[in-house]
């Protein structure tokens, strides 16, 4: 029984692998090498239905950002990835972001439904009140042209927050 485990690790040449294990410049390169994975698994066309995914891929993407970046993923009818967005950049602690701008680039993808992402640089990923509110003016928003909004992620180096699990969606 231990042979299949004993193969699958011989197998993964990364296994062994620590972060203490690795320079700078190799953690780097892995870095590099995962979000190259990511965005093939991520590409336009594929069907987005595995929220861990999507939060190890945004993780990744966002790990390290001095400042707040918002972003979308506009998703056909069928949840099928069209493009993922950075669409405003901020400060450490916030960024402004239009809802017009929002629902015209979602209108420009021709979009059915959106998941908003943004980062903490602050490795903090509880919500603020700003996050709720433009959470609440985005969705109203996108549904004067029916977009459905799916989900609002916070995103931290270590962590994130689903605002739909939490019931604020």
């Amino acid at each position: 029984m231990s042979a299949p485990n004993a193969a699958s690790a011989r197998e993964d040449r990364f296994h062994s692998l620590t972060p203490a294990s690795l320079s700078i410049a190799e953690q780097s390169s892995v870095v590099a090498l995962a979000l190259k994975v990511l965005s093939g698994r991520f590409r336009r066309g594929r069907t987005v239905n595995a929220p861990q995914e999507v939060q190890q891929f945004l993780r990744l993407k966002l790990s390290g950002r001095r400042n707040e970046v918002f972003g979308v993923i506009f998703l056909d009818a069928r949840n099928r990835l069209i493009q993922i967005a950075e669409l405003f950049h901020g400060t450490v602690d916030g960024a402004a972001v239009y809802p017009r701008v929002v629902v015209q680039k979602a209108l420009d993808n021709n979009a059915a439904a959106v998941i908003l992402v943004h980062n903490h640089p602050s490795n903090i990923s509880e919500p603020s009140e700003a996050d709720r509110g433009i959470t609440l003016k985005l969705g109203r928003a996108l549904a004067l042209v029916d977009i459905r909004l799916l989900d609002h992620l916070v995103v931290t180096d270590s962590s994130f927050v689903s605002l739909a699990d939490r019931g604020w969606i």
